[in-house]
Formats: C-alpha cells, sequence, structure tokens
C-alpha cells in the first residue's frame, strides 16, 4: 500500500486509509491533509508524488497553487480588519475606495464583495489574464465597470477577481498590499506556510497542478447566464499558475500557495474562537457574521445552488450532503482542494493536491475524505 507520511491520532485512521487507497488506485498523484480538532493536530499527512511523472515524493514541505482556496485566508483578512475596526462589512465599499461608486455602484457594501454579490463577478472585455497582475491597475478596471446585476440581489461567484476587490480595501485602509498584511499578519505570527504568488525561493518545492481534462458538472447543474462571461473575463488554463508572471503576481482569489498544514494553520482561528498559534484574529462577534446568509439560491455563475455568508459559504445540503448543519463554513479550489471550518465540533479540515479534479465544484475524491471525516467524529 501507498506510503503516507506524517502523524495521526489513531481514532482518524480511517482518513489516513483512504489517502492512502487512493494513492495506490491512482485517484491521485500527490496530496496533504490537515485536521486540527478541539485545539489539537489531529492529522498532518501527505503522501504520493509531487509531479505527474511520479519522480519526486511529495514531502513535508511541498506546495501548491490552491486556486480558490486563497479566498478563505482573503476573507480572513478582511474580516480581521473588520474585527480591528478599519472597515465595517455593512459600510459601503466607496467609503473607503471612492472610485468604486462608479457606474451603479455606490450602495455596493463591502459585505457584497466578500459574499459574491456585488454585480462585479469579472473583468470587462477585451481583457487577457495578463491585466490581472497588477492589482491596483486591475481593481481601477473593476471600478469603472457597471455592475453585471443588481448588487445584494443574488449571487455570482467571483472566481478570479475576489481578491481584487477585497485586496483594494485592504490597500486602502492599511497602506498594505493584500500579500504583504497575510504574509505579516496572518502568516508570519502564525507560522503558517502559506503565500498570495510564489516566492522564486520556493519554487523548487512547489508540486505543479495537474491540469483536468474537461469539466464535469452535478446532476442537472448548468451554468449560470453570467458563466462565460465571468470564466471567460478573463479566460485562463490551469497551467498558467506554471508562469513567472502568475506566480509573481497578487491573485488573492486563486494564486494562493500552501499545503493542507499552512492552512489548517490560520483557518483553524474561525473554528476555535478566534485564536490560532496563541494569536487572537477574531473576536466572536465577527465570527458570527461569518453566518449571516446573505444570498441562497441558483448561483448566477456557477448554476448551482449556493448559500453565502460573509467571507465563507455556508451548508447548503444539495450540494454538500456529505457536510453537517450548523455553524460550518467551508468553501474549496478548482480540481478539489479544501477548507472546512466546523464551529459545533471545533474542527478545521484541509485538503490540498495537485491532480485536479474535472469537477466544477469540489470533487469526489473531496467528498469521500469528508464522509469519512465526519464518520470519524461523529
Amino acid at each position: 500500500m501507498a506510503e503516507v507520511h506524517g502523524t495521526y491520532d489513531d481514532r482518524f485512521a480511517p482518513l489516513v486509509d483512504e489517502l492512502r487507497v487512493r494513492l495506490d488506485a491512482g485517484d491521485e498523484v500527490g496530496a496533504s491533509m490537515a485536521v486540527v480538532h478541539e485545539g489539537r493536530t489531529v492529522v498532518d499527512v501527505w503522501g504520493g508524488h509531487a509531479d505527474a511523472e511520479r519522480t519526486r515524493p511529495w514531502e513535508a514541505d511541498t506546495i501548491t497553487n490552491v486556486w480558490s482556496s486563497t479566498k478563505t485566508v482573503t476573507a480572513l483578512a478582511a474580516l480581521m480588519l473588520h474585527d480591528r475596526g478599519l472597515i465595517d462589512v455593512h459600510e459601503k465599499v466607496a467609503a473607503y475606495w471612492p472610485e468604486f461608486a462608479a457606474h451603479g455602484k455606490a450602495d455596493v457594501e463591502v459585505r457584497h464583495l466578500l459574499s459574491h454579490t456585488s454585480g462585479v463577478s469579472g473583468m470587462d472585455q477585451p481583457c487577457t489574464v495578463e491585466d490581472l497582475y497588477d492589482p491596483v491597475v486591475a481593481a481601477a478596471r473593476y471600478a469603472s465597470q457597471a455592475p453585471w446585476w443588481e448588487p445584494g440581489t443574488a449571487s455570482g461567484y467571483h472566481a478570479i477577481n475576489y481578491g481584487h476587490l477585497i485586496g483594494e480595501v485592504v490597500r486602502r485602509v492599511t497602506g498594505q498590499s493584500l500579500t504583504d498584511f497575510v504574509a505579516e499578519e496572518i502568516a508570519k505570527p502564525l507560522g503558517a506556510d502559506f503565500t498570495i504568488g510564489l516566492p522564486r525561493t520556493a519554487y523548487d518545492r512547489c508540486s505543479p497542478n495537474i491540469p483536468p481534462t474537461g469539466v464535469e458538472l452535478p446532476p442537472g447543474v448548468t451554468p449560470g447566464p453570467l458563466a462565460m462571461k465571468t470564466l471567460g473575463g478573463p479566460p485562463l488554463h490551469a497551467s498558467v499558475v506554471l508562469t513567472d508572471g502568475w506566480r509573481d503576481a497578487e491573485i488573492g482569489g486563486a494564486n494562493g500557495h500552501s499545503h493542507a498544514r499552512g492552512l489548517a494553520a490560520i483557518q483553524c482561528a474561525v473554528s476555535h474562537g478566534g485564536r490560532a498559534g496563541g494569536h487572537k484574529l477574531l473576536g466572536q462577534d465577527t465570527i458570527d457574521l461569518i453566518f449571516e446568509e446573505q444570498a441562497s439560491g441558483l448561483d448566477l455563475v456557477v448554476g448551482a445552488p449556493l448559500r453565502w455568508g460573509i467571507g465563507y459559504a455556508l451548508v447548503d445540503r444539495a450540494t454538500q450532503p456529505y457536510l453537517p448543519t450548523g455553524r460550518v463554513c467551508h468553501w474549496g479550489g478548482w480540481g478539489g482542494s479544501y477548507v472546512i471550518n466546523d464551529l459545533d465540533r471545533s474542527m478545521t479540515a484541509t485538503y490540498v493536491m495537485n491532480r485536479m479534479s474535472n469537477a466544477m465544484l469540489g470533487s469526489k475524491r473531496g467528498a469521500g475524505y469528508l464522509r469519512t471525516l465526519y464518520g470519524c467524529v461523529g
């Protein structure tokens, strides 16, 4: 059976065994998993290979592009600023970023950015992926656009520009880029191996994403009316993660680099009363804001039913039958990585892999791991 390295409590052995089985079967190429439960890291494991040719082992410090799992860290950054009184998620975006008020966006609130309901889910054409690489220039383009639907009335997944919008608010109120704020205020104090973008010094330990061969939609799901406009504004292929331009950029919705341990070290603050690594990041009132439902129903981009709180998705049993109801917030990345914060169980679970799934939302592998995880904790 495939070797899985690291440590885990016996209670979680079925989860680790499932990773071994999937590595053996070839479902996984390389992956890492972490679980922080009741203040303890009870799972921190990794296995497989860091390359598609299976010539390099996935090591303890192997990282990869985690795609939209990055959004959970960007959301946390904004919530920390709310907690510090530097922003108010119920305030108008234009109070901090006056230019954003243009073309009918004067009433858009910060919470709308955080819940994908702002009406600005992509960049007006013409545009290319290179137009994303300067976050200040890209933010100015988003500010100059008219909304694509009435803000606050529905969600339309902000697939690529989530971090540009929130990052500009961060920059306006702190004077720091989102990249620097995350590095100095989150990753460094927590000792978390997470970066927005990828430093050149980390290239040799980064496992390239293995792109999917197509896109599979869940039964009965068709892309929303804004799917092509959003995902084509700008269009990108998964192979873009291998370019220096992508790695050097600040794309706070999609180019975070980490492993499961790094994500869990950060996100466990949400499930553990606002504290992680001995540092307080959030107060309870701010944590409660996450569960203020902002949108529920068919997402205008994804075309599937989604529930959004402030900064995180909330459980919708139609699309996440493997997650329990209650105070659970989550999101994941293109290809299958995930972050689950379960406040009722004081648990954060994360999963990072290199072989991307064809599924548009999550992956069958991820769903299987989560069913097994909840079988372990009850």
